[in-house]
């Protein structure tokens, strides 16, 4: 490793009380939760809108859970499917998994039938935890020729609310299934039973959580106890998250942004989580003040949605001292607005599910910088224990200050490789280092910017989606020849999904026919916004299609319409 990197110049950017090395002082991720327990029974663990479960109550919950799960013939190392959203039993749903020795797997609840088919045969899933509304909707449309579920557990939104119930749940009616076991009756008919502690090791995985790469086939991320324990604690060292503090969870807790900055932060710190099942701009806001929320980390599409919403100066939201923003691009701009709106400062993060979420951070109380070239926000430093370079992308050698090149990182947040996928783990690890895809500049004082990426992946509103499922669906439908999907620049989401697709001869179809066609097939974040019928879809002499030259095509088409000209050129020197 080069001297510009080996010296670990962002050092000296921390602040005196951040540690360069944090020690990983637990053997697991639920020894993590135990502690946290063990200190504070009685104090809030999970805030679930205007209603709270104690750290107590909690691990009954995942006990009685964990017991029934054994009962149903969960094995050591066996795989519990949770396909929720943001509600308490997401979080009992993962302990339980690990009390009974087992892995936790993260499905988005946005999945349809033929994604969710995917993701159970991949992981090899024993048991389903799922909700009522999506077992009508999307499991029980599956057909034991397509994959078999052993176990399905089946719960609602409305199992831990007694206060009040918000206008986003008033439609949930609870409903039962006779080939479903019943999460409240699993928990009832175990109350007050308990596993002998299972012989988790830090390097065990504690959840497969999906991601994708330049194929196209999501692959599940092998997240450790080593992780997860490590990344909750960098985030309660970095933000000084103590007693004091409550966590929002905006970010799903599927994704690896949301399972880290909320329940794992949470577990660290003792910290109480507040989750409201799915956001919505005006609930979320009045959670802020009711809870007096002071740490919470959200794309950057939360904020943008609540400094345009009317309810935005009803509520006081300067409770939130340590705002974060993670899981898209943030503009100067937007960092401006939102930093007026909510009365504190908005730290830029970078991470991704290869690396457990955060590993490199802007210092708290410091602002980042923005670089002369692009006028891109940085991500930040890399954070404690990381280490990291900018490697050439053509010989893979060490690049200097300011130099564009691929980012890795290596550090005790990597994970140790895809789930059963050997060759793609090669490609992305690499003696301990993780080759990001993304194409990155690192300043003199250790500043990292993201100027370009070099996977095809497309992030909408922080969701990555992948080219190739998109066109397999668009590619089914019987007037379409060739397609090919980019991202293109969108002021709400970052990016969305462009498709351009060629027909075939004598066939007729219209862009709104094929977008609806899309959106039936896939989950709300994945199908094309806009659909352009092109003639040919442009080729290079292998007959691969140009994906760069249809996305440099829409940027200058939106340079035009800004009166200027986009320059696409990447830079040699920052």
């Amino acid at each position: 490793m080069a001297p510009q990197y080996s010296q670990k110049p962002w050092l000296k950017e921390y602040e005196p009380n951040v540690r360069p090395n944090i020690d990983i002082k637990y053997n697991n991720a639920l020894e993590m939760f135990q502690a946290s327990l063990r200190r504070k029974p009685n104090s809030t663990c999970i805030g679930y809108f205007d209603d709270s479960l104690t750290y107590k109550q909690v691990d009954e919950e995942s006990s009685a859970l964990a017991a029934a799960f054994v009962e149903l013939g969960l094995k050591p190392g066996g795989r519990v499917g949770i396909y929720l959203q943001n509600i308490p039993q997401w979080t009992i749903t993962q302990l339980a998994a690990w009390k009974a020795g087992g892995i936790a797997v993260c499905l988005n609840p946005m999945l349809k039938e033929r994604e969710l088919i995917y993701h159970v045969k991949d992981s090899g899933l024993f048991i389903l935890v799922c909700l009522e509304s999506l077992y009508e909707e999307v499991v029980s449309k599956i057909r034991f020729d397509q994959v078999d579920i052993p176990v399905v557990v089946t719960t609602n939104e409305l199992v831990y609310l007694s206060k009040r119930v918000p206008d986003m749940l008033k439609g949930v009616v609870p409903r039962k299934f006779p080939s479903c076991h019943d999460y409240s009756q699993l928990i009832k008919v175990h109350a007050g039973q308990s596993l002998p502690t299972p012989a988790l090791r830090l390097d065990d995985t504690a959840m497969l959580t999906y991601t994708s790469g330049t194929t196209g086939v999501p692959k599940g991320a092998c997240n450790t106890h080593r992780n997860i324990v490590f990344n909750g604690n960098l985030v309660r060292h970095w933000f000084h998250l103590d007693d004091e503090d409550i966590i929002m969870a905006p970010a799903p807790l599927f994704h690896i942004t949301g399972s880290i900055t909320g329940p794992a932060a949470g577990y660290a710190s003792g910290c109480p989580v507040i989750l409201f099942c799915r956001f919505d701009p005006s609930e979320f806001l009045r959670l802020i003040e009711h809870w007096k929320i002071t740490y919470l980390v959200g794309a950057v599409t939360v904020f943008i949605s609540c400094i345009n919403h009317p309810d935005m100066k009803k509520y006081n939201v300067s409770s939130v001292v340590k705002l974060n923003s993670g899981g898209a691009p943030v503009s100067a701009a937007t960092q401006r607005q939102v930093e007026q709106a909510f009365g504190n400062k908005l730290y830029i993060g970078y991470g991704l599910t290869e690396s457990t979420a955060p590993c490199i951070l802007t210092p708290f109380g410091k602002r980042g910088p923005v670089d002369n070239t692009f006028g891109s926000l940085s991500i930040g430093v890399p954070a404690c224990n990381v280490e990291c370079r900018i490697v050439s992308t053509e010989n893979g050698e060490d690049v200097d200050f300011g130099v564009a090149g691929e980012l890795l990182i290596r550090g005790p947040m990597v994970v140790s490789g895809y789930w059963r996928k050997p060759e793609e783990t090669a490609k992305t690890f690499e003696n301990g280092w993780l080759h990001t895809g993304d194409v990155a500049v690192m300043d003199r004082n250790g500043y990292v910017y993201i100027v370009d990426r070099i996977k095809d992946m497309i992030i909408a509103s922080g969701y990555k989606v992948y080219p190739r499922e998109v066109e397999d669906v668009l590619y089914s439908h019987p007037a379409v020849l060739e397609a090919a999907v980019v991202g293109v620049p969108d002021e709400y989401r970052g990016e969305t999904v462009k498709a351009f697709v060629a027909l075939k001869q004598g066939s007729k179809v219209t862009p709104s026919e094929l977008i609806e066609f899309c959106k039936k097939r896939l989950a709300a974040y994945k199908y094309p916004r806009k659909v352009e019928i092109v003639d040919e879809i442009p080729k290079n002499l292998s007959g691969k299609f140009l994906r760069r030259e249809l996305r440099d095509m829409e940027q200058r088409r939106g340079s035009r319409e800004n009166g200027q000209l986009s320059q696409n050129k990447l830079p040699n020197k920052l």
